[in-house]
């Protein structure tokens, strides 16, 4: 899986909101907005191909959380970037 060309994460007013850019990933009618967590996992993915089991380190190295929990929360996060046009497989 990887987070699709023309998507950057950026910083605005305290939150974390997904850019689009480009023609083809500009639809004015939905806004993303990531947690805390969620923006580190996207950084952590941006530019390379990744699976589930590559972002499992990377939220558990920064948060006290096992890797059962850690699994759930991945596993909701990319479904929701799924639907939301993030991802490409």
């Amino acid at each position: 899986m990887r987070i699709k060309e023309g998507f950057e994460l950026r910083r605005v007013c305290g939150e974390n909101i997904i850019i689009a850019t480009g023609k083809r990933n500009i639809d004015f009618s939905k806004v993303i907005t990531l947690n805390e967590s969620a923006a580190l996992l996207f950084e952590a993915a941006r530019g390379r191909a990744f699976t589930e089991d590559d972002l499992l380190p990377v939220l558990m190295g920064e948060y006290d959380v096992g890797e059962e929990q850690a699994r759930r929360d991945i596993e909701q996060m990319l479904q929701e970037w799924r639907e939301t046009g993030l991802t490409e497989d």
